[in-house]
């Protein structure tokens, strides 16, 4: 037996840690915050985990570096897209670095958002206040404690993904 926090002899290789956690489906979001000047900054992100019902808090992970990390660590506050089985397109525009990808979109600033809101494809969204973070290797953890979420009725299916591909949570 391994005694927590103690490293292994061998280290995974980082392909082989891809390969296994592609087989992991998760749903898809897109995590999105405003920064300073209150211009939109948005990535797509399946590192998403709930953590404790009190205070409703969630984490999520966001690779260093990040512009929208720098938005949401500035402005302390943002939001989670969960998207729907229409919202492929979006979680790839987002995925892909793309200056531009809010001129692409249908966005919204409700009062009281973290960032963002995506209605067209999302199924639900959480708005969140940054609790705290954590370094972790190349990403940094970001705990959120949602104070509003909103959610479609009825609500759509949500988009996951695993094994490398997109595909929509099945109905039987």
């Amino acid at each position: 037996m391994i005694a927590p926090n103690t490293p292994s002899a061998a280290t995974l290789a980082p392909g082989e840690f891809r390969e296994l956690m592609a087989g992991f489906p998760t749903g898809v979001t897109v995590v999105t915050a405003f920064d300073g000047a209150r211009r939109p900054w948005g990535m797509t992100c399946s590192s998403l985990c709930s953590v404790t019902l009190r205070p409703p808090t969630l984490l999520v992970c966001i690779r260093n570096g990040s512009p929208t990390l720098a938005a949401v660590l500035d402005g302390g506050r943002f939001s989670v897209n969960l998207l729907s089985d229409v919202g492929r397109p979006v979680a790839e525009l987002f995925a892909s670095g793309a200056s531009d990808r809010f001129d692409q979109v249908k966005w919204e600033d409700a009062p009281g958002c973290g960032g963002p809101h995506l209605p067209d494809v999302a199924h639900a969204v959480a708005d969140c206040r940054v609790l705290r973070t954590e370094p972790v290797g190349d990403h940094t953890v970001v705990f959120g404690e949602v104070e509003r979420s909103v959610t479609w009725t009825p609500a759509p299916q949500p988009l996951i993904y695993g094994l490398r591909s997109y595909a929509v949570w099945p109905t039987t």
